[in-house]
């Protein structure tokens, strides 16, 4: 079986596309996990300077609104600890726009990098940073963001004028219904377009065509894909919290600070995640590649193209 790379060229199993990803990263480490660490770094070392500013002034403005009204003065001592709990929360929220920019950008290089390796092949750094097509992920990619954006402002919109009218049952009603509908919506949103940005990355067509034959190509696929997606994310979570919680147990030993708020706790924290965001956005960012991959070889018959041009590169 004609195997020039990660993968061998036919229609992949679970296993081997799990697999597969483990070796893209170890076929090309300079780009899938130096490049990684660098960008992750930056969006971290940013996040953590966002979060150190905003957190304190979202703290005190809980900490104003507790104390003046009645829940406050139940808690007593507590309403410094959990405002600033919240605070900590918060100032995380505020950071994680520029976070998943940093990511969504990181994925649409690192799919590059990993197509090329079932080829055998190795790109560079500086080839993979040139590569300008990325900004059409991102644009897809706040696209698709802004459009979930309004399906959930809108169902929050309208429980905000039921609770206005005072209108109880509609309310309870509209939100046992929309609630459950939003979010199959946005699954199946998320799973019709999740070719997307492999697609834009490695075909030479246009925007909206690539997107339009992305969204076709999953048509059939639908379940495997979600199910090979279900099974990364727990992997992943697992993966996450082996790193993130030992890390957060040192940051309040060493700190003494039990929420999040002291800059010593941050810095720690921040390099906990640096360190699961680097594995994971690698990870992920290679099953989506040879997902997208792997569906075309079954439906458009890729990978006797692929082994054409393997023959011919080695020929």
């Amino acid at each position: 079986m004609l195997q020039p790379g990660i993968v061998p060229l036919r229609p992949l199993g679970l296993g081997e596309i799990l697999d597969g990803a483990v070796r893209a990263i170890r076929a090309n480490p300079a780009v899938m996990f130096g490049l990684s660490a660098a960008a992750v770094a930056i969006a971290v070392v940013l996040q953590a300077l966002v979060q150190v500013a905003v957190a304190p002034t979202i703290s005190a403005q809980i900490s104003d609104w507790l104390e003046g009204s009645s829940f406050g003065s139940a808690m007593g001592s507590e309403t410094g600890t959990i405002s600033d709990l919240y605070g900590s929360s918060f100032g995380q929220l505020a950071s994680l726009p520029l976070t998943q920019l940093v990511i969504t950008i990181l994925t649409g290089l690192l799919i590059v990098s990993v197509s090329k390796s079932v080829l055998g092949e190795k790109i560079t750094v500086g080839e993979v940073v040139r590569t300008s097509r990325v900004w059409w992920v991102l644009g897809f990619t706040l696209l698709a963001g802004f459009t979930s954006l309004l399906a959930t402002g809108a169902v929050v919109a309208l429980a905000v004028l039921l609770v206005q009218a005072q209108s109880w049952g509609a309310l309870a009603a509209s939100l046992l219904i929309l609630v459950p509908l939003l979010v199959v919506a946005t699954v199946w949103f998320t799973i019709r377009t999740m070719l997307v940005p492999p697609a834009l990355m490695l075909e030479g067509r246009g925007f909206w065509f690539t997107v339009a034959r992305a969204w076709r190509l999953t048509r059939g696929s639908f379940w495997r894909l979600l199910g090979i997606s279900l099974l990364v994310s727990i992997m992943v979570g697992f993966a996450s919290s082996a790193v993130q919680f030992p890390v957060s147990v040192i940051a309040q030993l060493v700190t003494g600070d039990t929420t999040g708020m002291s800059v010593a706790s941050v810095a720690i924290n921040s390099v906990g995640e640096a360190i699961t965001l680097t594995l994971t956005t690698t990870y992920q960012a290679a099953v989506t590649a040879l997902l997208y991959i792997d569906v075309r070889m079954r439906r458009e018959g890729l990978d006797l193209e692929l082994g054409q041009a393997a023959a011919a590169r080695t020929a």
